[in-house]
């Protein structure tokens, strides 16, 4: 019980802290999630080895490039199709028995185009319709959390099928399944009261969140495996660090960005 009331009370602490930075401004957003991304860089650098402060200068630099200079369109979209083609090898090598990359060029390319480009799209995603809207990236954070709480509720209760055991043994299809329907459901509402994108946006998202933030929970569990950890950190107790808190949303945000894209594009 204690476990579960200390657990609950950092959860609430971390989520209140999420909407205020939201809805609050969007200097607040950036703020926080600069806090978040040089935690996670943190916690990231030590499940790989990589000493130093150079991925942090680069952390830095990109926000600095991309969310406060603003630079072309185009070069936006480089950077993304290079987060993305990362994004695949990660996914590919989830399938196979590749240990952690042993050259520093590799490790770097992973804390640039996994983690720093991440947190650019994540602050960028509020913007990718041209305008402001602070609530397509609260949104999406729900969408992460209703598939995360009902894929471990449905997992617990009903799951039988591994769905990927040589990585996280304690994950299931009908998990992944349960987690998948409740964020359906989950985008109505959020359709509903947000007004930002229509319902059938809302559901494509909570599609692409809970299939691909899964892949990104995924692929984090393999790097603290092969690093033989539990957690990527121990900032939140009962939760582990704050990469634990967000793998999905930062392997998600690339995906979650190009879709607003072409969303806004064909619209």
């Amino acid at each position: 019980m204690k476990e579960l009331l200390t657990r609950s009370f950092f959860g609430l602490i971390f989520i209140a802290l999420l909407i205020f930075s939201v809805i609050y401004s969007d200097l607040a957003l950036i703020i926080v999630f600069i806090i978040f991304g040089l935690l996670c860089m943190f916690e990231f650098s030590k499940l790989i080895n990589l000493k130093g402060f150079i991925q942090y200068l680069i952390f830095l630099a990109f926000i600095g490039i991309f969310v406060y200079w603003k630079p072309s369109q185009e070069a936006t979209m480089i950077l993304l199709v290079f987060s993305i083609f990362v994004s695949l090898f990660l996914i590919r090598d989830l399938f196979s028995k590749k240990i952690i990359p042993e050259s520093a060029f590799k490790r770097y390319l992973l804390v640039t185009f996994y983690i720093s480009s991440s947190f650019v799209f994540l602050l960028l995603i509020p913007c990718a319709t041209e305008t402001y809207e602070p609530y397509i990236i609260l949104g999406s954070f729900i969408l992460v959390w209703v598939n995360d709480s009902f894929a471990y509720l449905t997992g617990k209760n009903f799951g039988r099928q591994k769905l990927f055991e040589r990585i996280s043994p304690k994950k299931t299809v009908e998990g992944f399944l349960g987690g998948l329907l409740f964020s359906c459901i989950a985008s109505y509402f959020i359709a509903k009261f947000t007004e930002t994108l229509s319902f059938s946006s809302w559901l494509i998202l909570a599609i692409i969140i809970s299939s691909i933030g899964t892949i990104g929970d995924l692929i984090q569990s393999k790097f603290k495996r092969q690093a033989n950890v539990k957690d990527s950190g121990s900032i939140l107790p009962g939760h582990g660090g704050i990469f634990d808190r967000l793998d999905s949303m930062i392997f998600s945000a690339p995906f979650i960005y190009l879709f607003l894209k072409i969303l806004h594009y064909v619209s």
